[in-house]
């Protein structure tokens, strides 16, 4: 339910990923800072709000840790998927890429 929440965020910014604007790493960080910088109205945002911390700095830099086991398996599996989703959409990418594109 939590990762299904997060995938739709993903793929709602996907141009962002393919046009190098952003990493899905980032957007991440901005769907949790969102989740938790509003009330929490449904289950995904109840368990965000109690199991996962964010903090951040004035450069942009972030850490995101569970407050708990269970949140520090959250954060993980959230982690993971966001780094496999960047991996699927340049594997998509490169499907129709021949060497020779990348030759100066």
């Amino acid at each position: 339910m939590i990762l299904k929440a997060f995938s739709i965020y993903l793929q709602k910014h996907k141009e962002e990923i393919i046009n190098s604007r952003t990493t899905a790493t980032k957007l991440l960080c901005n769907w949790i800072r969102l989740v938790i910088n509003k009330n929490p109205k449904n289950h995904v945002d109840k368990i965000v709000h109690k199991e996962i911390m964010l903090a951040e700095n004035k450069v942009g830099d972030f850490l995101i840790t569970g407050k708990s086991e269970s949140g520090r398996v959250l954060v993980k599996a959230l982690y993971n998927y966001a780094l496999s989703y960047e991996h699927y959409l340049l594997s998509k990418w490169l499907n129709d890429k021949l060497p020779e594109d990348f030759t100066g």
